[in-house]
């Protein structure tokens, strides 16, 4: 990729071993194995998604460091307290009531990588109802100083964020980089594109399953598989973007049946990055056609 941006590619979360949706016999071989040692064979970064329903305990983040090889970069997501009040209270019965113990409990998380230089940026990700109003702006101005010591990237889906040319600013003055995000699109979304803010780039490709996206369970939503032209036009986008900042992470979270990591090994190959070929986890039928395991065609 003709740019100068030091550039990052892998999947949101990278263990999926139950339901349908499961990276087993897709991506992940049978047998036992260490999922996060074999992923780290063929990408340089990773989500840590369990982050957001509680902070990991430091001697697990410790050691997922140490299974990784150097280089490799962790993005962490934000814990659910302090970006979806209404699922955390829904979760866990309690009101998400932050207090300065949450702040540090959730930093202790992030200290071994940060210490060991494998912290790639932490991810607030807001919910679709977050709007841009003064209640919207005081969470995020909160959320950026108590963590701004950390290279921090803010996901917002709701319209009004894209529809204020004042949402640029105040993320350039928190020093954060706004998430360009790939999803269906509804009236209340997001712009598809959206403008840098900081140094660091940062994509999340969610797959484009509409018809699932709101009647879908945590699986169905993301059977999505991003074809070759979707593939060449999230390329150009991340290019572009390349050209203009020093770091740039993309993530794809279209996870059903490993999904996510073959499209991040096509963005690879589209931007002309080193890449390992995947397994191939799929049947060639007898008219010559690729079958998923499942039957389904691709």
């Amino acid at each position: 990729m003709p740019s100068e941006a030091i550039t990052y590619i892998g999947t949101s979360g990278w263990s999926y071993p139950r339901g349908e949706g499961t990276w087993q016999g897709y991506f992940y071989p049978s047998g036992k194995i260490n999922e996060l040692e074999y992923y780290s064979q063929f990408f340089n970064t990773v989500e840590i998604n369990s982050s957001f329903y509680r902070p990991p305990a430091p001697g697990f983040v410790a050691n997922w460091a140490r299974r990784v090889p150097p280089g490799f970069l962790f993005s962490v997501k934000l814990w659910q307290k302090f970006t979806h009040p209404a699922m955390y209270r829904e979760a866990t019965g309690e009101a998400a009531v932050i207090s300065l113990a949450d702040v540090d409990r959730f930093k202790s998380s992030l200290e071994p990588l940060a210490k060991s230089g494998k912290l790639g940026a932490l991810l607030a990700q807001f919910p679709p109802s977050f709007k841009n109003d003064g209640r919207g702006r005081q969470v995020l101005g909160a959320v950026a100083n108590a963590f701004g010591e950390y290279p921090l990237a803010v996901e917002l889906r709701h319209r009004s964020w894209s529809d204020d040319a004042g949402t640029a600013r105040l993320l350039r003055e928190c020093r954060a980089a706004w998430v360009q995000i790939d999803e269906p699109k509804f009236a209340t979304s997001v712009a598809e594109e959206v403008p840098l803010t900081a140094d660091l780039a940062y994509f999340r490709f969610h797959g484009r399953n509409a018809r699932d996206w709101w009647t879908g369970d945590s699986e169905t939503r993301y059977r999505y598989l991003y074809s070759p032209e979707e593939i060449v036009e999230l390329a150009d986008r991340v290019r572009a973007a390349g050209e203009k900042v020093k770091m740039l992470f993309a993530f794809f979270n279209n996870h059903w049946q490993a999904y996510a990591p073959r499209n991040a090994n096509d963005l690879k190959k589209s931007l002309q990055l080193s890449f390992r070929d995947l397994p191939v986890p799929f049947d060639v039928a007898e008219d010559g056609k690729m079958k998923s395991k499942s039957g389904g065609a691709v």
